[in-house]
């Protein structure tokens, strides 16, 4: 079975390198304003229409603040509106099952997470969610978070190739785009190969069947005997762009667990790559934006040796027998049973193909699982929580996910500067104390939020009370929760009720704060690299395309989050790893 694991991983990972290569290309012509023959006939007109009604000029070009102030008075916006459609959806039409408005602890909690790409949800979108609020509010919003990190990591690529301009482009032209250009088409493409596996497509909220085993007795004489009614809705139009937008909210309560929004083998293949396709691809643009290409394949090598480390692990502990089980139950794979760790598990998917999605969806930053993560192993459950402890480096989310690897760039650059004594540079640009500054707050920010909010729940009171298992397996519950959401990443450790006012408000907070106040640093930083003219290459310049860089920038990843979080993860899955060892 460990050879099926291997399998199936390097059929998802072949897929993904050989997109990235045309996908890549094709980003950095968007990004750099090229011709694209054929979408610019389709497309075009509809981008300048969408200019002359905004009064966006084309060839604008802002500087990092404005470009910051346009990104958050944008999204401020985008909150406000899916806010207040929670509020009032119970009046209005496309909601066939009469569902009530969403509280305003909770529509608080949604409208912060869907804005900032994280998607965590502490409701059951199928009982909570109108249709209008599902596409109008969750959908569109899937789409414009995605922009806005394209919007991000085109303007820091844009910084690291200006020649001391200190322009990085317009936020509201990149994000126009990056809509039209990128996500539009690739979620209609997506959206139909899902429709056409069965993921359904419809505005019919529910659908009665008539079940196999019919009730005897006195419940055959109730008027809806032998049947059931099963929640519908325009799935797979959220399902294709939550997956490529690396998003993660799920139409149903149990995500991509449900046969509506993964039915198959075939589904689960084309969303696990769906969900790296973008970020693996962002780093061949990289490349080719800043005139390099080896310097984005490192990028990409590195993403990929770690994944796939990861990935690995991850199946290896999730194949073994589950201890706490009695020595009577079979857990052996046979040729007619996936053995392993199967709790929380589904059989159409099995220990491997669960655990790859796992690993992708927390490394990137989807958060979709097909998988109860409680359910895993201690060891097989460190695994997603320490990747998004890494800052959702290893591809990470759209856009985000690699100007946090440039970032960490920075650092290793920074490291291996001091060890022979050089000034730091990086694609000739010299990073100098203003920047390991802005640096340090990007790297900083997450992991503090996730710190002091595992810290503030774990002593609150009403927050405990949400912990359904005690020891480090509760803790780990809350530790993860606070992960996902300071990192946006929106998967859930699950066995925490997280539909609190404690929960929903903190949580948010760690959202909006996580995503914001890192991405205002990012953008400094952008905006001191535009200003800098590039240095000539010279005989002492340390190279960062090679095998010998990439083992270091491996390295800092390692180093940075177990400094940081080592503490912590002993406290939880450690512990309770060690402790079923001498079980």
């Amino acid at each position: 079975m460990f050879n099926d694991g291997w399998i199936q991983l390097a059929m998802v990972l072949a897929a993904v390198l050989l997109l990235a290569k045309p996908l890549g290309s094709y980003m950095a012509r968007v990004f750099t304003l090229q011709k694209i023959p054929v979408m610019d006939r389709v497309l075009g007109p509809v981008e300048n229409l969408i200019y002359r009604i905004s009064g966006i000029s084309k060839g604008d070009q802002q500087g990092w603040m404005v470009f910051t102030a346009s990104l958050l008075m944008f999204n401020l916006l985008g909150f406000a509106f899916l806010y207040a459609l929670q509020l009032v959806q119970h009046s209005l039409w496309l909601n066939p099952a009469g569902l009530p408005h969403v509280p305003s602890a909770l529509a608080f909690n949604t409208a912060a997470s869907f804005i900032t790409n994280t998607n965590w949800q502490n409701y059951a979108g199928e009982t909570t969610m109108s249709l209008l609020t599902q596409m109008l509010g969750m959908t569109v919003q899937n789409f414009l978070c995605v922009a806005t990190g394209l919007a991000v990591l085109a303007a820091f690529l844009r910084a690291l190739a200006a020649k001391g301009t200190g322009a990085i482009g317009s936020f509201w032209v990149d994000t126009v785009r990056s809509t039209l250009y990128i996500l539009l088409p690739l979620s209609i493409v997506m959206g139909l190969a899902l429709a056409s596996q069965g993921v359904v497509q419809t505005l019919r909220a529910t659908a009665n069947v008539h079940t196999l085993q019919q009730p005897t007795g006195a419940a055959a004489t109730q008027p809806a005997a032998g049947i059931q009614t099963i929640a519908m809705g325009p799935v797979a139009s959220q399902e294709s762009i939550k997956e490529l937008g690396t998003n993660g909210g799920g139409f149903f309560n149990v995500n991509s667990a449900h046969p509506f929004e993964n039915p198959n083998a075939l589904t689960d293949f084309l969303e696990m790559v769906a969900m790296l396709l973008i970020p693996g691809a962002s780093c061949i643009t990289f490349g080719e934006m800043v005139g390099d290409t080896r310097q984005g394949i490192a990028i990409l090598a590195t993403m990929t040796i770690i994944l796939a480390i990861c990935a690995l692990l991850c199946i290896h502990f999730e194949q073994q027998a589950n201890p706490m089980l009695p020595a009577n139950v079979a857990q052996a794979h046979t040729a007619l049973m996936s053995g392993g760790n199967m709790e929380g598990k589904e059989v159409r998917f099995g220990p491997a193909n669960s655990a790859i999605w796992t690993v992708e969806a927390t490394a990137t930053s989807t958060g979709a699982v097909n998988s109860m993560i409680d359910s895993y192993s201690p060891f097989g459950g460190l695994i997603p929580m320490w990747l998004m402890k890494t800052g959702e480096v290893i591809y990470g989310g759209v856009g985000t996910g690699l100007t946090g690897m440039l970032i960490t760039v920075m650092v290793a650059v920074f490291i291996a500067g001091l060890m022979v004594g050089r000034t730091p540079e990086y694609l000739g640009k010299k990073i100098g104390a203003y920047e390991i500054k802005m640096v340090s707050l990007a790297i900083l920010i997450p992991p503090a939020l996730t710190l002091v909010g595992t810290a503030i729940a774990s002593v609150t009171p009403a927050a405990v009370a949400s912990v359904s298992n005690p020891g480090p397996h509760g803790f780990s519950e809350i530790l993860y929760a606070m992960t996902s959401q300071a990192n946006n990443n929106g998967s859930a450790f699950a066995g925490l009720n997280g539909n609190t006012n404690f929960y929903n408000i903190i949580g948010g907070l760690l959202m909006l704060a996580g995503r914001y106040w890192s991405m205002v640093a990012t953008l400094a930083l952008a905006g001191a690299l535009a200003k800098r003219k590039p240095a000539p290459p010279s005989v002492g310049t340390f190279p960062t395309h090679t095998p010998l860089f990439v083992a270091i920038l491996a390295g800092t990843i390692v180093l940075i989050s177990g400094l940081i979080f080592l503490p912590a993860l002993a406290l939880g899955p450690i512990a309770e790893g060690l402790s079923k060892v001498v079980h």
